[in-house]
């Protein structure tokens, strides 16, 4: 079978809820804080459903999952039940505790992803609002690293307050042999980011350079599968390979199962109900593979930076 015409695999994204210890300004869930988390029951059921659907991979997410009491053995019962490769996304804080870390790694989890929002403590911690959330996560890292655990992922969400930082960020995640990154341009369709769009939101003809500069660092560190998440494609013409939508829709089947809903197509609900395109992108060689921008960047910028490749 040629890999064009291979199966796409199941990805199972399950939030466990929404409580963080972490209080990021742009935060999409920061009108969840209150909801209800699931039980470690509740948890339980939905590995076991994940592993009867076929996921090939299951990502933990939350809030902040790994705050969790049960965590380490709801990670041990999906290993158990066979799911392939089994992944979290973290601030990083909990494995700032080496017997944590040792725990969740003894569990059998896969990948962590760490989510990276400055490449220092004043970037950082001005975004998570939390004194010295920059620090712990370094020392989670160098936890991971210490028990030879090495797929650790990393992710930044880009605002204002840290796009002109990205390129020094780059050099951070190269230094901590990071080989898989995604900057994610920030959703502003709910949560933080639409509560303060102006203070958070940055024109994307302004981000997309930093955003380009760190792919380029990357690429000359040897890392050439980070990518750029939730873009707009013509404003990276030129690092069309490093497109987390374009990948994301060629290899994977994605759900979301979290606290107060259920997507079972969450790649295709958002190119037609998040992002859009405008009458601006007709013509556009790159329209079918483009998802447009975010429909709420779009109600309050308009939508003159989006320019059609001919």
């Amino acid at each position: 079978m040629t890999k064009d015409k291979a199966p796409k695999m199941l990805k199972v994204v399950l939030f466990t809820g929404y409580a963080c210890n972490n209080n990021c300004a742009f935060c999409i869930d920061a009108d969840k804080r209150g909801l209800p988390e699931k039980t470690t029951a509740e948890l339980l059921r939905e590995t076991a459903a994940a592993a009867r659907k076929g996921a090939h991979i299951l990502e933990f997410i939350g809030g902040e999952a790994t705050i969790r009491p049960d965590f380490a053995r709801v990670v041990a019962a999906a290993k158990k039940l066979g799911i392939p490769q089994v992944s979290c996304a973290t601030n990083g804080r909990v494995f700032a505790d080496p017997a944590a870390a040792k725990r969740i790694v003894g569990a059998g989890i896969d990948s962590v992803i760490f989510s990276v929002h400055g490449p220092d403590a004043a970037t950082h911690d001005a975004l998570t609002r939390v004194p010295g959330s920059f620090a712990q996560l370094k020392k989670g890292l160098r936890n991971l690293r210490a028990l030879g655990f090495e797929r650790i992922g990393g992710n930044t969400t880009v605002v204002k307050g840290n796009m002109a930082a990205l390129p020094r960020l780059a050099e951070f995640y190269a230094r901590n042999r990071v080989r898989n990154v995604e900057y994610i341009f920030v959703d502003p369709n709910y949560g933080g980011a639409r509560n303060d769009f102006k203070g958070l939101v940055p024109r994307i003809s302004k981000a997309a350079p930093y955003m380009r500069r760190a792919l380029a660092a990357g690429r000359e560190a040897g890392y050439g599968q980070w990518k750029v998440r939730y873009v707009p494609l013509c404003h990276f013409r030129d690092c069309l390979d490093q497109i987390s939508e374009i990948n994301e829709r060629a290899l994977f089947l994605t759900e979301h199962w979290a606290p107060d809903f259920r997507n079972e197509d969450a790649i295709g609900s958002r190119a037609a109900v998040g992002r859009r395109k405008t009458a601006r992108c007709r013509g556009c060689r790159l329209y079918r593979a483009c998802e447009g921008i975010w429909v709420e960047y779009l109600r309050n910028y308009g939508d003159a930076e989006l320019k059609a490749v001919k």
